[in-house]
């Protein structure tokens, strides 16, 4: 088993493990090491927001492999306030925006007692699938406990300080900085409308500051004892007593002691930094719009030191995971894939792998369209080079990442027949397990399926894959009856190849033997040899037989690969289809 800790300077997920215990050991010696993630469950938790979870999870893992104790903590911002009602759900939840998600009904017919559950719960099972062992942190939990309150009382204490901070970077025109999927757009311009969702994220916390009422500065926002909501302004407070006055656009006016106090939170710029301070957090990532001046984290970070006594944690940049395939999905569902629909059609390694591979900094996409197969290959190319030793020392880094963590091996399928392969065979097959253990059994004769446990989770994928993402008019459907038009207006070098190639079927049954059949006959007929090496010509012969041989069996220019098309019609179909 490879030892992932030594690839210390040729990984990404090294070197931040190696600048974070460096950090923990002169700040907290002694201490498990904090890793942290925030996540809002405001609505479905998406691929571009995983991030904000995997790039912790691999570096705490890292750490943890190391022997050190490390803990991973993911903060649900479930006391954010509902901000809109999404596509599909009923107009009248408008009648919750303002209430703490965890105070808004959930959507109908779910099993959860509330919005940010529903949400939650989601990512908690998709996380549990992908390995990533954490601790969640409920604020709702918190902050209705009173768990907060005196670094409350402190920031109230030090309002002017903070407003001062926050005062630096005020502008007429500002956007609202947040935390990956906490306001703001990405500053990474994405493609299409779809991804342009993507990349907002979900969090709900598009908040102000604080500056916004128009007098004295306050860091805190009560939820109105009467409606729920935080259309609510501090009009007054006084230090020496905490008593504090608040007026709601409800009509309500309460007056409250802030230390016996619970039902309110600090806004999102004073918030983040008094986490960091309250939990010893030593590393945690955000979106990329923290490169801008006055973003939430460069805020926070004068906040954390001159409040809340803390440190800023390390804190790389992560940018923009886009989708391939996105605006189908999109239009079609109407909102953005997740990582539960990630894993309904790629297995959890392969999952991992996408995110492990690239650093924080650098975008890439989730393949949802044919670009899955693509990935599949070149996941399966790295395992190759793995096996015979030809990997580069970052590839082998970030494949063990994907394949185990530091307590346990993910599962995986036995015999990793190529995704393509699988979801040709499905495809054509329309689920049949008997027909598809047939084909199966019959690519590679020496080393036949016998099961298709043996191919499982990974047909499984395929499978789910092609049901859900490929459209039923590009879905293979072979041929009853064989196209006798087509056949009789064939020229006599069409019906030599489709002789050659009937001829050849038994002695080539198998993927591999087809492949040298199909590509050979044209080959043959140009008088080559059929190992001999293609010319421009040849491949336009070569695919002027393929485009021939997929109308007759699939009434299509295209299709499946042919070798994978052949096996899975059968021998004698085939030369049902094929006698001219």
């Amino acid at each position: 088993m490879p030892n992932v800790a030594q690839s210390t300077e040729t990984d990404w997920v090294s070197r931040f493990a190696d600048e974070v215990i460096a950090e923990a050991e002169r700040h907290a010696p002694g201490k498990p090491i904090v890793c942290a993630s925030g996540l809002s469950p405001s609505g479905p938790i998406h691929l571009g927001n995983l991030r904000e979870v995997m790039t912790p999870h691999l570096v705490a893992d890292e750490i943890r492999r190391r022997g050190h104790a490390c803990v991973h903590l993911i903060s649900w911002d479930d006391y954010d306030r509902f901000r809109k009602v999404p596509a599909g759900i009923d107009p009248s939840w408008a009648e919750h925006i303002g209430k703490p998600l965890t105070s808004v009904p959930a959507p109908p017919g779910s099993e959860h007692p509330n919005w940010a559950e529903h949400f939650k719960s989601a990512m908690v099972r998709a996380l549990a699938e992908l390995g990533v062992e954490f601790r969640g942190v409920s604020q709702t939990q918190m902050y209705t406990s009173g768990a907060y309150r005196e670094q409350i009382l402190l920031a109230m204490r030090e309002r002017g300080t903070i407003d001062g901070v926050l005062d630096r970077y005020r502008t007429k025109d500002k956007p609202a900085g947040g935390k990956g999927g906490k306001g703001g757009k990405q500053s990474q311009k994405p493609v299409d409308e779809a991804e342009l969702a993507a990349a907002e994220g979900s969090g709900a916390a598009s908040e102000d500051d604080g500056s916004g009422s128009g007098g004295a500065y306050y860091p805190y926002k009560p939820y109105c004892g009467n409606c729920e909501k935080d259309f609510t302004n501090v009009v007054a407070y006084d230090d020496e007593t905490t008593e504090l006055t608040y007026t709601c656009t409800c009509g309500h006016r309460e007056t409250v002691l802030l230390r016996e106090y619970d039902r309110g939170k600090l806004v999102w710029k004073v918030d983040w930094p008094m986490r960091w301070a309250y939990e010893g957090v030593t590393f945690e990532p955000s979106g990329v719009d923290h490169s801008s001046p006055g973003s939430s984290f460069v805020v926070g970070g004068q906040i954390v030191r001159e409040v809340f006594g803390g440190r800023q944690p390390i804190g790389p940049m992560y940018a923009f995971v886009g989708i391939s395939g996105m605006a189908k999905m999109s239009s079609s569902r109407g909102g953005v894939p997740t990582p539960a629909d990630a894993l309904e059609i790629m297995e959890a390694p392969l999952l991992r792998w996408l995110y492990a591979r690239r650093k924080p900094n650098q975008s890439f996409k989730i393949a949802f369209d044919q670009e899955i197969q693509r990935t599949y290959d070149e996941w399966d190319a790295l395992e190759r080079r793995i096996a015979d030793g030809t990997a580069q020392p970052a590839d082998v880094a970030a494949h063990a990442r994907s394949v185990r963590t530091a307590a346990a091996e993910l599962p995986r399928t036995p015999r990793p027949l190529p995704y393509r392969t699988l979801a040709s065979v499905v495809d054509i097959t329309q689920g049949s397990a008997e027909q598809t253990l047939r084909i199966l059994g019959e690519l590679d004769p020496e080393r036949p399926v016998t099961s298709l446990d043996q191919t499982r989770p990974r047909l499984d994928r395929a499978e789910r894959w092609i049901s859900t993402q490929v459209p039923v008019d590009q879905r293979t459907r072979v041929r009853d009856e064989p196209d006798t038009e087509l056949l009789a207006s064939l020229d006599e070098q069409q019906r030599e190849g489709l002789r050659l190639l009937l001829e050849g079927l038994d002695t080539h049954w198998s993927l591999d033997g087809l492949t040298t059949l199909v590509y050979g006959v044209p080959k043959v007929q140009a008088g080559l040899d059929p190992e001999a090496k293609p010319t421009p010509e040849l491949k336009l012969a070569q695919r002027a037989f393929f485009a021939l041989l997929y109308r007759l069996l699939v009434s299509r220019d295209t299709g499946p690969r042919l070798p994978t098309l052949l096996l899975a019609v059968g021998a004698d179909r085939v030369r049902k289809l094929l006698a001219a």
